[in-house]
């Protein structure tokens, strides 16, 4: 027995429905404001929010420091990470770990707001109260005070925001249309080209006006994110029955013990997966301190912002998405495509050689004594986004194919706790920039996810079967 698939209204557009479309502007400009204060946020805190004479104004700031203390207390001393203590000593640990908890936290929570939407609100409806959150968390960053505050308002917001609007794109598709793959890869293109204009609006409004007018740049992104999912919302997915509505309806099918394993084993990728990204997650982090320290930053006699290397990281990685989008086609017309597993795998062996290249920089640096080509950063971002391009658009397509579709939107959520688990790490192992060298510090990067991309071949080869797509007649492309 299957769901019933409804298309939605509207006439394609380049080959897709056009509710697709507006869900790819509503996210881009989400990803705005998301990018443009992420670009921010180590900085801002080491430079400016936890200094002496600011960090004593923020409301609530002793018991969140001391919360995100003992999470990263509890996190080293079960995964031996550092020290295990319990202690943010220092600026920079202190900015390093609250920055990866707040990466972190805006993708545990999607989870839930999947749940939310499958439950009781449906996804329209709690997509545009998540986007409401996050405009006011955004201009809330506009004031020392309401730092705790605003965090909180993000965390809330990109729960019920996330994971809905990007289960909304498979829900556009047939569940064995062929081009549910290529609608993410163009959702996550979107993405990018709004990610390489946002850290420089943000990051030069922020690092050379003032830090809040940065924020509430961000904050101007999201009401237009607002705006554009609203005004799009009758070509989206049509709601499906819940709650009460939902006891009237033909009841859904009961999970198989098929469906149960195919759960677990998309459950103990996650783990798996957030070691194939760390390397990503981290320029959002020690990256940014690292480069700060290291590149020489200085063109035609000005200091360029170090926020705009995500800038730089999102024009490289839209090209690179681009690429992937076109190879895969391309291949796809002459050869089978590999499954979406061996993909994960491929991205993972690319991706892994990006650390390696800031290792190798770093021991140039400390043989030399001389600042650091951008160059190097370049090679480095190129590698980085292939692996990622390769990654993260067919990770999200395998969740949405293969899960089943009862808790389609859950899984989605669930997809994106690769990244909390990723982010958290990351928030912990930032701070050892402090005590390790460069090169051992990059260098552990790599081997963190050339491990992860053995996994994922022994995944391929113990799953194979249970993972692939089904072989019912597929829609149309």
């Amino acid at each position: 027995m299957t769901t019933a698939f409804t298309p939605p209204a509207g006439k394609d557009i380049l080959g897709h429905p056009r509710g697709l479309w507006y869900l790819v502007f509503a996210e881009a400009w989400e990803r705005f404001s998301y990018y443009g204060m992420q670009a921010l946020l180590v900085l801002y805190l080491t430079q400016y929010l936890l200094l002496p004479e600011n960090v004593a104004h923020i409301a609530g700031f002793t018991e969140f420091k001391g919360a995100v203390a003992a999470a990263y207390g509890w996190l080293g001393q079960v995964f031996g990470i550092g020290d295990g203590g319990s202690e943010l000593a220092t600026p920079i640990a202190t900015a390093a770990a609250i920055t990866g908890v707040y990466s972190a936290g805006v993708y545990a929570t999607p989870m839930i707001g999947g749940w939310i939407a499958d439950r009781f609100l449906g996804r329209t409806m709690t997509v545009a109260l998540g986007a409401l959150f996050m405009v006011a968390g955004h201009f809330l960053m506009a004031f020392d005070v309401a730092f705790v505050g605003a965090i909180a308002c993000l965390f809330i917001g990109v729960g019920l925001f996330k994971g809905n609007i990007a289960s909304q794109v498979g829900e556009l598709y047939g569940p064995d249309d062929l081009r549910r793959t290529t609608a993410y890869q163009t959702f996550l293109l979107g993405v990018q080209i709004a990610v390489i204009i946002a850290p420089i609006v943000t990051g030069f409004l922020g690092e050379k006006v003032a830090w809040h007018y940065g924020f509430g740049a961000a904050g101007v992104g999201m009401a237009v994110a607002l705006v554009v999912y609203l005004s799009g919302r009758k070509y989206l997915p049509p709601e499906a029955p819940r709650g009460k509505a939902a006891q009237g309806a033909a009841p859904q099918p009961k999970l198989t013990g098929r469906d149960w394993m195919t759960m677990l084993v998309l459950i103990a990728l996650l783990p798996i997966l957030a070691a194939t990204a760390i390397g990503n997650q981290e320029i959002f982090n020690a990256y940014l301190l690292w480069g700060e320290a290291n590149y020489n930053l200085v063109f035609f006699g000005e200091t360029m912002p170090v926020s705009w290397l995500v800038s730089l990281d999102a024009i490289i990685s839209t090209i690179t998405v681009g690429a992937a989008l076109f190879f895969w086609t391309w291949w796809g017309k002459r050869w089978k495509e590999p499954d979406e597993i061996i993909k994960l795998a491929i991205g993972a062996v690319i991706a892994a050689g990006a650390p390696l290249i800031l290792a190798f920089a770093s021991a140039n640096r400390a043989a030399t004594g001389e600042p650091v080509s951008l160059i190097w950063g370049i090679g480095f971002h190129v590698v980085n986004d292939i692996g990622f391009a390769m990654i993260f658009p067919v990770g999200l397509a395998l969740f949405s194919r293969a899960a089943p579709r009862q808790v389609g939107g859950l899984f989605i959520g669930i997809y994106y706790l690769h990244l909390f688990i990723c982010n958290l790490a990351t928030g912990k192992v930032a701070g050892m920039i402090e005590t390790m060298d460069g090169f051992s510090f990059w260098a552990m990067h790599a081997a963190v996810i050339a491990a992860g991309a053995v996994a994922l071949l022994v995944f391929a080869f113990l799953f194979h079967r249970l993972l692939a797509p089904t072989t019912e007649t597929p829609a149309p492309a």
